[in-house]
């Protein structure tokens, strides 16, 4: 897949794309590529944003920025961009992401990611030029960098081949071998530490008994978390 993210900041990407996972998810023929939202600005000295009409505090990307940048970067116009990819924009008030919407945007073609600053977004650009609006959670970041490296990092790592081991990802939190709940607790070395000790089935080598006792603390803490199964 192509994995685009449109920001202010690329260089911070670079730290982001040396990670294992990524670097293998790359190697398989995934792309990461950072686009810098200045690059294409058709106003003087690289502004990108202005004041809010109506008042208030903080600076606004504007649409016309947004506008020029994307058609830069794609050659074609931005409200026809949706149509080859999914364009997300990065804001607080978004649909929040859970593993269904990682499932969706991993099998995606290609995902271009808009990354917010100061006050985020002119709103007809959410409108205009975006499939989705999403949020990694219900609180406030002061940019949309650290959540587009949440959403590629959540992405990449479904790719074939991006994991060491591609176990790893079957029985993890909110699989659905696990039918959406919560991962089972692990152990390792030393079997008792200050008088806790390891779970005595865990230790038993009976597979069965293993599995049906982290299947049912999986369950606990789906129930714990309220985390509803998967249907």
């Amino acid at each position: 897949m192509q994995l685009d993210v449109v920001t202010l900041f690329p260089q911070w990407f670079e730290w982001f794309a040396e990670q294992r996972h990524v670097t293998n998810a790359i190697e398989q023929g995934n792309q990461l590529r950072a686009l810098d939202l200045r690059e294409h600005t058709p106003l003087s000295g690289g502004q990108v944003d202005d004041t809010p009409f109506g008042g208030g505090a903080g600076m606004v990307l504007r649409v016309d920025v947004m506008e020029a940048a994307l058609r830069g970067f794609y050659g074609v116009d931005p409200v026809e961009l949706p149509r080859q990819r999914r364009v997300i924009a990065l804001t607080p008030g978004g649909r929040v992401l859970d593993e269904q919407l990682v499932n969706e945007l991993a099998a995606e073609p290609a995902v271009t990611l808009l990354c917010g600053r100061y006050e985020g977004f002119d709103e007809r650009i959410v409108q205009h030029f975006c499939s989705d609006a999403v949020s990694i959670g219900r609180y406030v970041i002061a940019g949309g960098e650290l959540a587009a490296m949440v959403v590629c990092d959540a992405i990449l790592r479904k790719q074939p081949g991006a994991l060491g081991d591609a176990d790893s990802a079957v029985e993890e939190s909110f699989s659905a071998a696990l039918e959406g709940d919560p991962e089972y607790p692990h152990y390792t070395r030393p079997a008792e530490f200050r008088d806790w000790a390891v779970p005595d089935v865990l230790l038993s080598g009976h597979h069965e008994e293993i599995r049906q006792w982290r299947r049912a603390r999986s369950r606990e803490r789906g129930a714990a978390s309220g985390q509803a199964p998967l249907s």
